[in-house]
C-alpha cells in the first residue's frame, strides 16, 4: 500500500504538467472502478518522473450510477444481491499488480452511516433505508446508486492533487482519430473532447437500434391500437398510461419480470401483509392495477436467492475445477482448439455441486471423517455407474438424488386440464421454493447446492474467455444451454419476491399462463394472444405486450450511437469463435485484447488508445452483468486494474510487463 501524503508532497507540482488525458464513456460501476483504478495507479506511480492524468467522464444519466443504478428511480426495484456482496474497492484479495485501496462495501457504507450520521447527504427516506440495511438485506437499487455516487465523489476528491475531472451528462456519438495519433470524442452535446491519450468504453447495457421482432410488424401493432414494448430496463419504461384494469401480457418469469410486478402492484398503491405466522403474505389491492398475465418457456419463474449465511469473502472453494484442471484445459484450448463445454467442462461442474448437495444428506448420520471420506471418494469417483454405488453406499436412494432434469424443466412435459390446475401446481410449487430459500444458502440442502453455481463462476470464467471453448459448444452449450440454465437456478430474485408473486396469483392480480406460452396477433380482433400448449383453457388476449428481459449485447444490432459509428466504419468487430473444422460462430459481442482489454478493429489490430470493458464484451468475457464482489479476487475489479495499467504503460507511467500474465492465475 503506497504512502498517500508522500505521495501528495512528491506530485502536486507535477499534476498540472502534460497530463494524461482519458475519457471514460459510460460510468455506471464499470467505469468506476475503472476511474478507482486509473487514480490509485497514477498515484502509486508517481515515484518516479510522474504525470498528472486528466479523466473526462461522459454518462448519459449520471456519473457514477450509470442508468441502471440511478438515484432518481422508483424504489420498489430491488438489487439481487445482499448489500455485503457489492463493492467497488478491492482488497487483498484481488490478483492485480496495482495498488489494494481498501474501500467500503455497500453494507460498510451504510453501517457508516448508520454510526455516524449522514455524512453522505442522503435523501431523508434513503437515510431511513441505509439505516435499516444489515449484511444481508436485498438493498433498493437507488440505495446502491447513492453508495456508487459517494464512492465516485470520495475517489475524485481522494485524488485530487493527480487527477482532474470532468464531468459530462451526455452521449458520446463520434469517436476518431486526429492527425496526431490521439483520439477525439464528440457529445451529444455537440461538445468535442480533443487530443485524448485513451478512450475506455463501458456503455453497460444498451438498447437495440430497433425492438425484437415480435412476429409482426411494428405499423400492424400500432395501427390496431395496442402497445409493445420492446426487452429495456423496466425503470425506463412509462407506464403511468397503462389503465386500472388493462390486461398486459408479460413474456418472461426472470428478473425483468419481477421489476415490472413491482412497478404495477405496489407501485400503484398496493401493499402486502402477513396473512399469519408462517409468514404467507397477502395482497391487498388499491385497485389502480392492471391484469397481468405472464409466462415463458419453463412456465415458472427463476428460483429465489436462498437467503444469506456465507460470511463476506466466504465461496465454494472447487476441488475439480482447481487452479490445475483449469490451466490444463487452457492449455490444450490453445495447443488444439477443441475444448468442447458439455463434454470437458459440465461434468466437472456437475460433480462438485452434486457432492455438496449429498454431503448436506448425510452430514447428520456421519461423523466428520466419513464426511470427508465420502466427499473425497464422490469427487474422484471415475464414472457415474461409480459414484452411484458411492451414493447407494450411503442409503442415497435413486428418489432422493440431485435431477437436474428435473431443475431445468420442473413440469417435465406435464399436461394441465385446466389453468386452475396448473396454479394449484404452481403455487406449491412456489411455496417450497420459498421454504427451500428460508433455510438458507450454508444449511439449506437445495440453495446452498445451488449457490455453488453462482461461486464457479469464476472458474468457468477462466475456462471459456476469450475463445476457450469451440464455437459450436460456445453456441449450443453456454449460450443456448447453462447460461439461461445458471440464471435460472442461481441467479433469482430474494425469497419475498417469490412469496410476493404468490400472493398477487392468489389475489387474483397475476396470472401465470403455464410452460411453452407463446403469444401471438390476432389482427381481427385487435390482440394480442397469450396461451400455453401443456394448460387447457389457458388461452388470454390483451392490448400491452411486455417483452421482459434486458437486450442481449449484440454491436449487430445496438442503438448506441458511437458503437454502430465504429462498426459502420470497420474500426470495432465483432468476436468470433473458432471451430476444429475452421468455422466460426459469430458473437455479438466486441472483441478486445485478451490481456489490456485494447479494442480490435476489423482487420484484428488492436487500437493504442481505445479499450473496452464489461457488457459490450460479453462473448469475449463470460457474465459480464455481475458486479464487483469483496473477498473473492473478483474479475471486474483485476481487469479494471489491467487496463488503468495498460494505459499507464502505453503512456511510459508504469511498467507494462505486469500484464502478461498467466491466464489460469486463479482470478474470479
Amino acid at each position: 500500500m503506497f504512502d498517500f501524503e508522500k505521495g501528495v508532497r512528491r506530485h502536486a507540482r507535477r499534476a498540472a504538467e502534460n497530463p494524461v488525458r482519458i475519457a471514460v464513456v459510460g460510468v455506471g460501476p464499470r467505469g468506476l472502478s475503472f476511474f478507482e483504478r486509473i487514480c490509485a495507479n497514477s498515484a502509486q506511480s508517481g515515484s518516479s518522473d510522474g504525470i498528472g492524468i486528466e479523466v473526462y467522464l461522459v454518462d448519459s444519466t449520471e456519473v457514477g450510477t450509470g442508468s441502471v443504478w440511478r438515484t432518481g428511480q422508483s424504489r420498489h426495484l430491488l438489487m439481487n444481491t445482499v448489500a455485503a456482496q457489492v463493492t467497488i474497492f478491492t482488497d487483498g484479495s484481488v490478483a492485480m499488480a496495482g495498488p489494494v485501496v481498501p474501500g467500503p462495501s455497500l453494507f460498510e457504507w451504510t453501517s457508516f452511516l448508520l454510526k455516524i450520521g449522514n455524512f453522505a447527504d442522503l435523501p431523508d427516506e434513503m437515510y431511513d433505508e441505509a439505516c435499516r440495511t444489515d449484511a444481508n438485506t436485498y438493498p433498493t437499487r437507488a440505495l446502491y446508486g447513492y453508495y456508487l455516487r459517494w464512492a465516485y465523489e470520495h475517489i475524485r476528491d481522494r485524488y485530487a492533487p493527480w487527477v482532474r475531472v470532468h464531468e459530462h451528462t451526455a452521449t458520446a456519438t463520434r469517436l476518431r482519430d486526429d492527425p496526431e495519433g490521439l483520439q477525439e470524442l464528440t457529445l451529444s452535446t455537440g461538445e468535442c473532447i480533443g487530443g485524448l491519450d485513451a478512450v475506455v468504453l463501458a456503455q453497460g447495457h444498451t438498447a437495440q437500434r430497433q425492438s425484437v421482432d415480435p412476429g409482426w410488424p411494428a405499423e400492424t401493432v400500432h395501427r390496431l391500437g395496442l402497445e409493445h414494448i420492446a426487452p429495456v430496463n423496466a425503470a425506463d419504461v412509462d407506464l403511468d398510461h397503462i389503465p386500472a384494469g388493462e390486461t398486459v401480457i408479460v413474456r418472461g418469469l426472470g428478473l425483468t419480470f419481477f421489476d415490472y410486478m413491482a412497478l404495477l402492484t405496489v407501485g400503484r398503491g398496493g401493499r402486502f401483509e402477513q396473512r399469519d405466522r408462517d409468514g404467507a403474505l397477502e395482497y391487498v389491492a388499491s385497485g389502480r392495477e392492471p391484469r397481468l398475465v405472464a409466462g415463458c418457456r419453463r412456465g415458472v419463474p427463476h428460483h429465489a436467492r436462498g437467503e444469506n449465511q456465507k460470511g463476506i469473502d466466504e465461496r465454494h472453494l472447487p476441488v475439480l475445477l482447481d487452479p490445475a484442471r483449469i490451466a490444463e484445459l487452457c492449455r490444450r484450448a490453445e495447443r488444439f482448439g477443441d475444448i468442447s463445454f458439455r463434454r470437458d467442462v459440465w461434468p466437472l461442474v456437475a460433480r462438485e455441486v452434486e457432492a455438496v448437495y449429498y454431503s448436506l444428506m448425510i452430514d447428520d448420520r456421519v461423523s466428520p471423517r466419513e464426511l470427508r471420506s465420502f466427499r473425497s471418494r464422490y469427487l474422484a469417483a471415475p464414472t457415474e455407474g461409480a459414484a452411484a454405488a458411492i451414493l447407494t453406499e450411503h442409503g442415497i436412494g435413486a428418489r432422493q438424488r440431485w435431477d437436474w432434469a428435473v431443475l431445468g424443466d420442473p413440469t417435465a412435459g406435464r399436461r394441465f386440464g385446466a389453468v386452475e390446475q396448473f396454479h394449484d401446481w404452481l403455487l406449491d410449487y412456489l411455496d417450497a421454493d420459498v421454504i427451500n430459500a428460508r433455510m438458507g444458502n450454508v444449511r439449506g440442502p437445495v440453495k446452498a447446492t445451488l449457490d455453488v453455481l453462482r461461486d464457479l463462476r469464476n472458474e468457468v470464467r477462466l475456462i471459456v474467455d476469450h475463445g476457450g471453448i469451440t464455437g459450436e459448444s460456445y453456441r449450443d452449450d453456454l449460450d443456448g444451454w447453462y447460461t439461461p440454465l445458471n440464471a435460472f437456478l442461481s441467479i433469482g430474485p430474494p425469497a419475498g419476491r417469490i412469496a410476493e408473486l404468490s400472493a398477487l396469483i392468489r389475489a387474483g392480480v397475476i396470472r401465470i399462463v403455464g410452460p411453452g406460452m407463446r403469444v401471438r396477433l390476432d389482427a381481427d380482433a385487435g390482440r394480442f394472444v397469450a396461451e400455453s400448449p401443456m394448460v387447457d383453457g389457458s388461452t388470454i388476449t390483451g392490448t400491452v405486450l411486455v417483452d421482459a428481459r434486458l437486450p442481449e449485447p449484440d454491436l449487430r444490432a445496438t442503438g448506441d450511437e458511437l458503437l454502430r459509428n465504429l462498426l459502420q466504419s470497420n474500426e470495432i468487430r465483432g468476436f468470433s469463435l473458432t471451430n476444429p473444422d475452421g468455422s466460426h460462430y459469430r458473437t455479438g459481442g466486441l472483441e478486445v485484447a485478451r490481456y489490456s482489454h485494447a479494442v480490435l478493429d476489423a482487420y484484428g489490430r488492436p487500437h493504442p488508445r481505445r479499450y473496452a470493458v464489461g457488457v459490450p464484451t460479453e462473448a469475449v468475457h463470460w457474465v459480464t452483468a455481475a458486479g464487483p464482489r469483496p473477498g473473492v479476487n473478483s474479475v471486474t475489479l483485476s481487469d479494471s486494474d489491467s487496463v488503468a495499467r495498460s494505459i499507464l504503460a502505453a503512456n511510459g507511467n508504469v511498467d507494462g510487463r505486469s500484464q502478461g500474465k498467466d491466464y489460469a492465475d486463479g482470478r474470479g
